[in-house]
């Protein structure tokens, strides 16, 4: 078994009794003596500061960076303004789903944020079509990444940065050498903030000393995700889904779209824009109070037929107060109210499709 990649951070998660597991390559903490219960619910009431340093972060140099990065993405990047942030999806030629990434706008460059278990084949990706179009790739590998999310986010940062307190959601800022965007990954308003590996402990005890501000770990992150309706890659999405059957084609702006300023361009274009989907991604919502997990098959009747769909993300969500579910069904059973049924160890339950999100996010617009 290959070494785990460990955090800057990994002897103060150790100290403050988090659980470590394995996770996309690296040793990361699950959970905390509070409990995933008690995380999840503490970030959505006040601020959990969660570490995401396994995630890649990524600069793109170059006079057309904004350009080149549409040839591999359907996002909008040329119109995306100095200061801003937009969500991306890299696409395959069949229309499929690479990895989806964070994209910022910094003035002469790109900062690029993609997910742990895809940042080597991403950049990887980049460096084979980027450079022939004039721009540099520079992996970032001396900062660590957190995340302070939640209603007290605000409040907690601002006694650190000022700044950030007027921010809105996907702005993004450089504040000497912290790196901070409005954005996150529980559908609460809050933060990301790039550091300095070696800086990091101390800016993050700094924030853990404020008693709005809670460790939490991914237990709870895949918790808050979830009810906030928000892709897991390599679950939800991945290379046999696009970005219509994942119902994201909101990322795909405008300009970039048939009829737009600079239509298409990108891997699989011809297909993402012009197929009607097939299966579509839909919130579910099972009866009673037993989660249906990731893997269980879905039925249009109660007995007999065949397997219509699937379960990709399941679990009980706290706020929610119910087991919540995201699948793909055929378009025609995808409307809110739909009947269904899931099959849980050889028994077939009842699940009704659902409008994502389960819990309304709390963005500051």
């Amino acid at each position: 078994m290959p070494e785990l990649n460990e955090l800057p951070l990994v002897a103060l998660h150790v100290e403050l009794g988090a659980r470590m597991v394995p996770f996309a390559g690296w040793n990361m903490p699950v959970q905390y003596p509070m409990g995933v219960m008690g995380e999840h619910q503490h970030t959505r009431t006040a601020s959990g500061l969660f570490d995401v340093s396994h995630m890649g972060q990524v600069i793109l140099r170059g006079p057309n960076a904004a350009a080149a990065l549409e040839t591999l993405v359907p996002a909008d990047i040329v119109g995306l303004g100095e200061g801003r942030q937009r969500y991306a999806l890299f696409t395959n030629p069949e229309g499929g789903i690479l990895d989806d990434l964070m994209v910022a706008n910094r003035g002469d460059h790109l900062f690029l944020v993609v997910n742990a278990a895809c940042a080597e084949q991403d950049i990887a990706h980049m460096q084979a079509h980027l450079p022939a179009l004039g721009v540099t790739v520079e992996v970032i590998s001396d900062r660590a990444l957190l995340a302070l999310q939640g209603p007290g986010s605000e409040a907690a940062l601002a006694t650190l940065l000022p700044e950030t307190a007027a921010m809105r959601f996907m702005d993004v800022a450089i504040l000497g050498d912290i790196w901070v965007s409005r954005s996150g990954y529980t559908g609460e308003d809050g933060y990301e903030i790039s550091v300095p590996a070696a800086k990091a402990e101390a800016f993050a005890r700094q924030l853990l000393a404020i008693d709005a501000v809670k460790p939490i770990g991914l237990g709870a992150r895949d918790s808050l995700r979830l009810e906030a309706g928000l892709c897991l890659y390599g679950h939800d999405i991945d290379t046999t889904t696009t970005p219509n059957d994942a119902a994201l084609m909101w990322s795909i702006g405008k300009a970039r779209r048939a009829g737009g300023a600079r239509a298409g361009g990108f891997p699989g274009a011809e297909l993402i824009l012009s197929a009607t989907p097939a299966r579509q991604r839909v919130g579910l919502l099972p009866e009673g109070r037993a989660p249906m997990r990731e893997g269980v098959a879905l039925f249009a009747s109660a007995e007999g037929s065949e397997a219509i769909g699937q379960i990709t993300s399941g679990g009980f969500g706290p706020i929610l107060g119910a087991p919540m579910a995201m699948g793909y069904v055929p378009t025609a059973l995808a409307a809110t109210g739909t009947q269904l049924w899931g099959d849980v160890r050889g028994k077939r339950l009842p699940v009704k499709v659902a409008p994502l999100p389960f819990v309304p996010a709390g963005f500051k617009r």
